[in-house]
Parts: C-alpha cells; structure tokens; sequence
C-alpha cells in the first residue's frame, strides 16, 4: 500500500523564498533516501522546474554527490534519483517519489513512499491541500510532519 508524507515547511526566516526552501528541502530529502539506497524520482510540474531541481543538486551541497539525470537522459540503466516532469512518470520502478508538481501525478499510486510537501506561502498551502485531498481520494491516507530545520 501506498504511504504518503506531507513534510509541513518551517517558517523561514533566512530571507529565502518559500519556493527555494521547498526546492532545497526536496533535494536533502533525494540525498538522504539515496544514501538509504533508495531510487528516487522528483517529479516537477514542468521543465523548467525539473532544471531547476537538476541544477541545484549539482551545487546544493559540496560535500554530497548525489547521482541524479533528468528522464531520458544520463545511463540507460538510469541513475539512483531521476528528476522529471511529464504524466508518465519515472522510466523504472523506483521506491520513493519526491512531488513537486502542484497535482498529485497519476502514477503516484504506483510507487510504495510519496513525499510532498506543504510549503510556508498561503498560496502554496492551498495548493498543497488539493493535493492531500486527491492522494486521499485515491484510497491513500497521507500522514503530517514538520520538517526539521
């Protein structure tokens, strides 16, 4: 059965915009499940924000390669976090869905672990609710929890 997670956004006060502190917590997040050897795909609502993600996995963090290709490129065999944005999901079955999208992908139910998240913007929180209500919609009960800063 599907679990899903809602991480709740701190507030933030390092003056970083609600948008990049989710960004940035997404790819700690894709680090950590790779460390755990999981294999990750982030799903984003469009391309450039799957560059975006692409982008900041290669600079977020000196010290951590985390071994990443947006879909249809890098290895034939994919690496361990793929990063994508269409409606047909990663390109093998992978273990965690990272969701970035403002709607719950389809193929969610397809994966085993959903993380998403409820970002500190008004906005985005209104977002974030529609989507807890498609997940539960669809027969998975999301559970809460505040991301630590």
């Amino acid at each position: 059965m599907t679990q899903a997670l809602f991480y709740l956004m701190p507030d933030n006060h390092n003056q970083m915009s609600a948008l990049d502190a989710l960004y940035l917590a997404a790819c700690r997040l894709a680090e950590q499940q790779y460390r755990q050897q999981k294999t990750v795909y982030i799903h984003c609502k469009d391309k450039q924000q799957a560059y975006a993600i692409d982008e900041l996995l290669w600079q977020f963090e000196p010290n951590a390669f985390v071994p990443h290709n947006l879909k249809g490129e890098g290895p034939i065999t994919g690496a361990p976090v793929e990063i994508g944005f269409d409606t047909l999901g990663p390109n093998k079955s992978r273990q965690v869905l990272i969701n970035l999208a403002d709607q719950m992908p389809s193929f969610a139910v397809n994966l085993p672990h959903i993380i998403d998240f409820v970002a500190n913007d008004d906005e985005l929180k209104r977002i974030a609710r529609n989507r807890y209500r498609q997940y539960q919609n669809v027969g998975i009960t999301p559970s809460t929890q505040t991301l630590a800063e």
